[in-house]
């Protein structure tokens, strides 16, 4: 059942894609070593101006293209073969600048989320060997995305990644009042969104599930209900190789299913987190006057109004290790996480005798 996954010109032995998780989480360690074991790793664009070197306070939109070609170069040092990529989120405010630094930087991938990618192959043009792929949580989206791209730039997706909101970590694609009512079906949407290609365009393009999937059961369950790969991020939090603080790692490791739920970013979308210190989030920022320093959304409520708190500062402050103040993103089986462990004993464990005797 386990096969190969193809996306465009590029090739992994193991079907499996590393979520991108901004503000330095998935950083070039664990994008490379992902893409080394045999997986597509990705560089998450969202904030990685922020503790990189670059920023000096007044330049985050430089700081983030530096920042990001600088970890692109690390994840290609860690795996020169590998098939590494980028997570760039729509609702970026200098989303067209890191799509173009993103392939400056060699990415063979770029998976987009947070928004509908209607663009991408116009912003890529000059790159066609770069894979795209957008991110959805409906069939409409997906079709939507592909009728745009096919009549303005005659493209398809190389892939499409359907992101399930009831389970998925981070900024999720759905309103609020529509997750957890127990209504959506993942895997009916990526049948239906791999036979909308099939019908439409006579194409069988790759289906990613996202959202939930955790171990080996999870993995087989999403391939056995039509999907072609996963897509998996919070499972490599607590790993030594993940880019974020000991700290940041062992919020996973202390948390329970309880302590997980739902936010209203100041983007104006839900995201999912661990919620035991809200109240410390919004007052770190009433009490430092924080402002707004970096504008990094094209839509913020807290730039606007001062409504809710600075989401980048605050998962800054959580992947630099303080996440008594700082805000840490997470999937709803982040919980499930109970040691650190390494990206090897991870596909090890999903991919059995396959990933052993390879790393042998």
């Amino acid at each position: 059942m386990i096969k190969p996954l193809k996306i465009g010109k590029y090739e992994v032995k193991y079907p499996l894609i590393q979520g991108g998780m901004g503000v330095r989480i998935s950083g070039g360690s664990l994008a490379g070593h992902v893409a080394k074991c045999g997986g597509v790793g990705l560089v998450a664009a969202a904030g990685i101006a922020l503790n990189s070197g670059f920023y000096k306070g007044d330049n985050y939109v430089q700081a983030d293209l530096d920042g990001f070609k600088a970890e692109l170069e690390k994840a290609y040092g860690i795996a020169p073969d590998g098939v590494i990529g980028v997570n760039v989120m729509v609702a970026l405010s200098d989303y067209e600048l890191l799509v173009e630094a993103a392939i400056e930087g060699g990415a063979k991938v770029i998976v987009c989320g947070a928004g509908l990618p209607l663009t991408l192959p116009g912003i890529t043009a000059h790159a066609p060997d770069v894979a795209l792929v957008p991110i959805v949580s409906s069939a409409r989206a997906a079709h939507l995305i592909a009728k745009k791209w096919e009549k303005g730039y005659g493209r398809l997706p190389d892939a499409v990644v359907v992101e399930d909101p009831d389970t998925a970590g981070g900024h999720l694609g759905e309103k609020l009042e529509n997750i957890g009512t127990g209504e959506y079906d993942q895997y009916a949407t990526v049948r239906e969104v791999k036979e909308f290609f099939r019908a439409e365009y006579g194409r069988d393009i790759p289906v990613i599930a996202a959202g939930g999937i955790w171990d080996r059961a999870d993995l087989l369950q999403a391939l056995a209900e039509g999907a072609d790969g996963v897509q998996m991020a919070s499972r490599f939090v607590p790993t030594v190789e993940c880019d974020a603080s000991p700290e940041f790692k062992q919020a996973y490791l202390d948390c329970c299913r309880e302590d997980i739920g739902l936010i209203m970013s100041p983007a104006g979308l839900p995201g999912r987190a661990i919620l035991r210190n809200q109240e410390s989030i919004v007052l770190y920022d009433e009490m430092n006057a924080t402002g707004c320093t970096t504008a990094c959304l094209k839509k913020c409520s807290y730039r606007e109004s001062g409504e809710r708190f600075c989401i980048v500062k605050a998962l800054d402050r959580a992947q630099r290790g303080d996440v008594e103040t700082g805000l840490v993103f997470c999937g709803s089986n982040a919980w499930k996480a109970d040691r650190l462990t390494s990206v090897r004993e991870i596909f090890d464990e999903l991919f059995g005798s396959m990933a052993a005797e390879e790393a042998a």
